[in-house]
């Protein structure tokens, strides 16, 4: 093994809550503020993910105050203290650019995953 791969082998977190495109999440970032670090929390649909491996990237998208509001997580950042799913959705895209020109409810439109019957 190479030492670039053994290197971000180390970097890599061991377990990574496994979420879509579609998805609502939670997102738990640690803020630090001087000395003291807090939590913050970050709700919204997951609207992409890119990259593979340690530079795997996942988008976020909110309504706020009536405005639109992306962020983009490093998903292996040690910043990141967790990932939660409020609500399993179901896409038929990769990336869910569309919602950004809709408004109100319909912006935050997306079909919940239906599950399968036994």
């Amino acid at each position: 093994m190479s030492i670039i791969a053994k290197i971000n082998q180390e970097q890599m977190k061991k377990e990574v809550t496994a979420f879509n495109v579609g998805d609502s999440v939670r997102v738990h970032t640690i803020v630090k503020e001087g000395e003291k670090e807090r939590v913050q929390i970050f709700t919204g649909i997951v609207i992409g993910r890119k990259g593979t491996l340690l530079s795997a990237t996942f988008t976020v998208r909110r309504i706020s105050y009536g405005e639109g509001v992306e962020r983009v997580f490093p998903l292996h950042s040690p910043r990141i203290a967790k990932v939660e799913v409020e609500t399993a959705g179901t896409a038929r895209r990769a990336k869910l650019n569309y919602l950004r020109n809709r408004k109100g409810k319909s912006a935050m439109a997306v079909r919940e995953k239906v599950a399968a019957k036994a």
